[in-house]
């Protein structure tokens, strides 16, 4: 399977779980949930950008690869809101179905992944598509913990805030990195 078909199939495949994810976390009031659930609708952005971006000049990616930073930071602050919430009323979520959305997500960014992997070293978008599905699998791993953790341990909304919060953390720090990374390729471009 060529790069673009792949980063095309990854790009639906997270489009396709945002949706799964986003409304199991407005059910069930998961803030860690929640916060997975921005990172794939950002990885469905951020691959089609990939896939628009390889038929564009410098300039015209760096412009775009800034626009997708600053729309990054949005769902970010739907996190935060989401967990002041949470701090205002701690109910735990449901453990079970916590772990069972967590363990889809590993499913689709280990696949993710998988298609990924063969093309990593082909360039810098191709290596950023497959880092990012790679570094999904810990949060989704986090998730399952915490679903475990909430079910027999502390039944408390207190772990997935905390993760919530982990993977918002991670989230802010991809728009930041991709504004950098955009912000470089405009200055190259000009020069």
């Amino acid at each position: 399977m060529t790069f673009k078909r792949s980063v095309q199939s990854v790009a639906l495949l997270n489009l396709a779980y945002f949706g799964v994810e986003f409304v199991t976390a407005q059910r069930i009031g998961s803030v860690s949930l929640l916060a997975d659930s921005v990172d794939f609708l950002e990885d469905a952005s951020v691959n089609l950008l990939i896939v628009g971006a390889l038929g564009m000049s410098l300039l015209w990616r760096a412009r775009a690869g800034m626009a997708l930073a600053a729309m990054l930071l949005i769902p970010g602050a739907v996190t935060l809101w989401t967990a002041w919430g949470k701090l205002l009323d701690p109910v735990a979520p449901d453990a079970l179905q916590l772990s069972l959305v967590g363990a889809g997500a590993l499913v689709v960014n280990v696949t993710s992944a998988l298609l990924l992997v063969r093309h990593r070293a082909d360039h810098g978008l191709a290596r950023a598509a497959w880092l990012s599905a790679r570094n999904d699998i810990f949060a989704n791993l986090a998730i399952i913990a915490t679903g475990f953790v909430t079910a027999f341990f502390i039944k408390s909304a207190w772990p997935d805030l905390t993760v919530g919060l982990g993977i918002a953390a991670l989230n802010a720090d991809a728009a930041h990195q991709v504004f950098t990374a955009a912000k470089a390729e405009q200055l190259e471009a000009h020069a």
